[in-house]
């Protein structure tokens, strides 16, 4: 039968599309037709596979007509990954392949001219899309069979050239071909680029409590931050330790972020698996291409996907292009960015944890006292540079801190500086706490919960909620920024019910707290060290001749 069908997946942003792959090889006018909206990387495909056939010793139908479909025709498809699936369904036409031999396996791969095979990008999302839909057999370029055998229960099997397909679908020893190579965005040289963060701890950095517990909310719940305050004062140094207090990632969370890394081509295949957060800081200069995600095309993921589940930094944010800024809006609020064009619609996660850091001028000297203020900047170019981080990207931005420079009274050289892995443990209780809460449910963290479900069925007390309305109509509050203030308030709760080990639910302490996360106010002490609050007085009235003392205060007679 001159007509024969072998399987590949076509890549619609992070969602895969399982592709029939239908050759036709029949006697008539000498000619190759591809159809099924192909791309022009696709359709240059053609002369690859003819010359990978030929040169692997078997046969190009040189004097028939070979007609090539790829189905659903509607769909668009671009990529390389198609190649392997073409030779295999035009020899399996041509009957130098057994059909049978090509029912339930997915083949992804690009071939050379001389027959060998190359790396396709995106070889665990087509992967997760072929055993999503009962595929159980995927021949994929031997290096990247390790990224591949991520997904589970599928027989993954590795090659190096067409003719050892074509050997293994034959039931053939495979005959030897040289080693492929690796993918050209893999590593070429070494640096410490991101390992230099590997040492860094929270420890590191004295005082800054109040900052240091901002940060812990924002992490337990998933929370976004905005660093303001003049240079040197150490945004960056803190928004760099964010990631040693994240846990480890779930198994879901690891799949799903590793498949996106692997779509964007950035994924090391002696990696492995990712287990812990990402952390990216692109520069602001860097192209709204580049941070959200698109580019020449197919869809590729930005910064602000690879940093899914993780931190993404945006260091100077008022220096960073208008488009970007005001793309941000759609992340902070729903955790995905939808990237649209002409004939596409992709939307991908974007879930990370969003860390702004701002100068208060330009020159990044100005201070609100006049004896230490230095600042060159005229009053116009300040107020317009404070303007970028002002609007509606302020009003999604959760928790904002005002930093100030180090000082002596800034420091305890009494209690040492808490390790990242205490602070990890209590951001891990945090959030098994919101997963056991919201089971059953499409969310994870206290900072994705739609806003009617703030009122029913997790709402804050009745006290706490009249404070949320004062602020609401007094206009210090939007109605956006009145949900955002709840959210706080419940990680605020989570996060004091594990230091105390008992059950808290929002009161109005805990949206005190929240508000002045929210309005960048200092926190109380009682906040930052629970063992250091005021202990309460006994005023019951004293038997004769006794004192009433503190409950822990210890009498001396």
């Amino acid at each position: 039968m001159p007509f024969a069908t072998a399987r590949c997946v076509a890549l619609d942003g992070a969602r895969g599309h399982l592709i029939d792959v239908q050759a036709d090889v029949s006697p008539g006018q000498a000619n190759v037709v591809l159809v099924g909206r192909a791309d022009t990387a696709l359709r240059e495909g053609i002369d690859r596979v003819r010359m990978a056939i030929t040169n692997s010793n078997l046969t190009w139908p040189a004097t028939k007509r070979s007609t090539i479909l790829l189905s659903p025709a509607d769909l668009p498809k671009s990529g390389t990954q198609f190649d392997l699936a073409m030779a295999l369904g035009v020899l399996a036409a041509d009957g130098q392949v057994e059909h049978e031999a090509l029912r339930g396996t997915v083949f992804l791969g690009e071939l050379t001219l001389a027959g060998g095979l190359r790396p396709a990008i995106g070889v665990l999302p087509m992967t997760l899309a072929a055993a999503e839909r009962g595929i159980r057999r995927v021949v994929v370029p031997e290096p990247q069979v390790a990224e591949a055998a991520m997904v589970p229960d599928v027989d993954v099997i590795g090659a190096r050239s067409l003719a050892q397909v074509v050997a293994l679908l034959a039931g053939e020893p495979p005959p030897d071909a040289p080693p492929v190579a690796a993918l050209s965005g893999a590593h070429l040289i070494g640096w410490r680029g991101d390992e230099r963060l590997d040492e860094v701890d929270l420890a590191d950095l004295r005082g800054m409590l109040d900052e240091k517990y901002a940060v812990e909310v924002a992490a337990a719940g998933g929370h976004a931050v905005l660093l303001t305050g003049p240079k040197g004062c150490g945004k960056t140094s803190l928004a760099e330790r964010i990631p040693t207090i994240l846990p480890d990632l779930t198994a879901e969370e690891s799949l799903e972020l590793t498949a996106l890394h692997s779509l964007a081509g950035v994924l090391d295949p002696g990696q492995g698996m990712l287990v812990r957060p990402p952390f990216a800081a692109p520069h602001h200069d860097a192209s709204k291409a580049s941070i959200i995600g698109g580019g020449l095309g197919r869809v590729h993921p930005g910064a602000l996907s690879r940093a899914h589940c993780g931190v993404l930094f945006l260091d100077e944010f008022p220096l960073f292009r208008s488009d970007v800024i005001e793309a941000l809006r759609q992340p902070l609020e729903s955790g995905e960015i939808t990237i649209a064009r002409r004939d596409e619609s992709v939307t991908l996660p974007a879930a990370g944890l969003l860390v702004l850091a701002s100068n208060p001028c330009p020159c990044g000297n100005w201070r609100p006292h006049a004896r230490s203020n230095r600042c060159a900047c005229a009053e116009r170019v300040r107020r317009a540079y404070q303007a970028r981080t002002a609007g509606p990207i302020a009003d999604r931005i959760d928790v904002l801190r005002q930093l100030q420079p180090a000082s002596p009274a800034s420091h305890d050289p009494f209690r040492p500086p808490e390790p990242s892995a205490a602070v990890r443990a209590r951001v891990t209780a945090a959030r098994d706490r919101q997963l056991a809460r919201y089971d059953g449910h499409p969310w994870r963290l206290n900072s994705q919960v739609p806003s009617p479900r703030l009122k029913d069925p997790w709402p804050v007390s009745a006290p706490a909620q009249r404070l949320v309305d004062a602020e609401m109509y007094a206009g210090r509050l939007s109605a956006r920024g009145a949900v955002r203030v709840q959210r706080l308030a419940w990680t605020v709760a989570d996060l004091l019910a594990v230091r105390a080990g008992v059950d808290v639910t929002p009161g109005r302490a805990e949206v005190e707290v929240a508000l002045r996360l929210r309005f960048g106010l200092p926190l109380e002490m009682g906040t930052l060290r629970p063992e250091a609050r005021e202990p309460e007085l006994d005023l019951r009235p004293a038997e004769p001749g006794l004192v009433a003392v503190p409950s822990d205060v210890e009498c001396v007679r």
